[in-house]
């Protein structure tokens, strides 16, 4: 269970992963997230002071978090516990609070690094809570998905939560180079080179991911060795890296990341955007009827009738990817992004609603004006049902004045039609209509 005991002696044996084998010892030896460890920066000045707190690390895989988490505990001269939250679970964690309670009455602290910690769930990570709270255990939690939604708000309340990012192309580019030239424990030994269109396709491949990077990178090498050349080059990385899955979990924060610039695009009329995180959710397994149900809500809400065909584009392409099916269906589907994308844009019809939605809300079931009931009986009739209602047909373009809103709400409007597209005719008919009633 100990974190450190090989840290500041990495084992540079063939049979432990690159990835591994150069895992930084040092703070000097990490590369990125320079938005934390800069100097001056919140989690270099922790470790510099030796200030232990509680963390949750929020990032993708292959940002550094697991090397973060030694690196803190080490700075803290702490005694330091790795534990799984997806090979280990209660009983394990109970055993390692109650060493920890034995230390702390001794005067050692203790760093308890939990990977993956959003696989526990919200009832087991209450177990945390006390003894984070008594200082028993300083924690440190490490996960790939948005903690806001996996995590609960007292463990969230009693931890900083640090963002990590992707590593950028020239981080993995020192990652890459030292590993080539790192003896003993990188590749130095075996005098390797790697190509530039290689370490281009390297690089894009990974995805910011260090750890996919050196794996790819030291399969490459030995598939090379194994040919007798010193050239790592394009073929053998395309090989040995093969297709990365692109980052994306129907269930978690990258769902909602990437469908959340597919509308914002759209919304913004940039076609070009809205294909791309289109692709993005196709490629990434995403269900199109999620993706079609989002275009048609978008259709209406955001388009209204600045272009009424708009939701009869979305719906259309709905039918025709339910007959066509994939792959073909991602035809008609970018048709309709497109389509949605460069249609002129109103939330007129939205905005409506949502005002409406709120008087009805904060003013209740107000009573249906007399004129407008019907009075299918003599006694309804008697009681002023339907008497002076004006019906519209007899009077000119079909129009009367005639309050149709309910006491406390008369005069009241809701659409507010736009200047764009087809809206622009809407809103000069009601112009023209609101003259004409006048004229009465």
């Amino acid at each position: 269970m100990e974190l450190f005991e090989s840290s500041s002696k990495p084992d540079p044996s063939v049979h432990t992963p690159l990835a591994e084998r150069l895992r930084p010892t040092t703070l000097a030896e990490f590369v990125g997230q320079a938005h934390l460890l800069a100097p001056g920066k919140l989690l270099a000045e922790m470790i510099r002071s030796g200030r232990l707190q509680s963390l949750i690390l929020w990032g993708p895989p292959g940002s550094g978090k697991t090397t973060l988490a030694r690196l803190i505990a080490v700075a803290h001269k702490a005694h330091s516990v790795h534990f799984s939250a997806v090979t280990s679970g209660v009983k394990e964690l109970k055993n390692i609070i109650d060493d920890a309670e034995r230390l702390n009455r001794l005067g050692q602290a203790t760093v308890l690094f939990v990977d993956e910690i959003h696989h526990f769930n919200k009832t087991q990570q209450n177990i945390f809570l006390p003894h984070v709270e008594r200082g028993t255990i300083t924690l440190i939690g490490a996960t790939i998905e948005n903690p806001s939604f996996e995590l609960i708000a007292p463990l969230l309340s009693r931890s900083q939560v640090l963002l990590l990012h992707p590593l950028s192309p020239d981080e993995l580019k020192q990652i890459i180079d030292r590993a080539l030239h790192d003896h003993p424990r990188g590749l130095g030994q075996y005098g390797m080179e790697i190509t530039p269109d290689g370490l281009e396709y390297l690089i894009q491949g990974s995805h910011g991911d260090a750890r996919t990077a050196l794996s790819a990178l030291e399969n490459a090498s030995a598939m090379a060795r194994q040919h007798e050349s010193k050239e790592i080059d394009l073929p053998t990385l395309q090989e040995a890296l093969q297709r990365k899955p692109l980052s994306y979990d129907k269930s978690g924060d990258e769902h909602y990341n990437v469908i959340s610039a597919f509308i914002k695009s759209l919304r913004g009329s940039d076609p070009d955007a809205a294909l791309y995180w289109l692709m993005r959710m196709l490629g990434a397994g995403e269900d199109p009827l999620f993706i079609l149900r989002r275009m048609i809500i978008f259709a209406a809400e955001d388009i209204g009738n600045a272009d009424p065909q708009a939701l009869q584009v979305a719906v259309a392409v709905k039918e025709a990817f339910h007959f066509v099916g994939l792959p073909e269906g991602k035809i008609p589907l970018a048709q309709a992004v497109t389509y949605l994308a460069t249609a002129p844009k109103s939330n007129a019809s939205y905005r409506a609603m949502i005002e409406a939605e709120h008087d009805v809300s904060d003013k209740g079931a107000l009573p249906v004006p007399l004129h407008l009931r019907n009075a299918p009986t003599p006694l309804m009739e008697q009681l002023g049902y339907g008497k002076g209602y004006r019906y519209a047909r007899d009077f000119p373009e079909h129009v009367v004045s005639q309050e149709h809103l309910p006491e406390g709400l008369v005069g009241r409007i809701y659409y507010h039609p736009t200047d764009f597209g087809f809206e622009k005719t809407i809103r000069e008919r009601i112009k023209s209509w609101e003259e004409a009633k006048k004229g009465e």
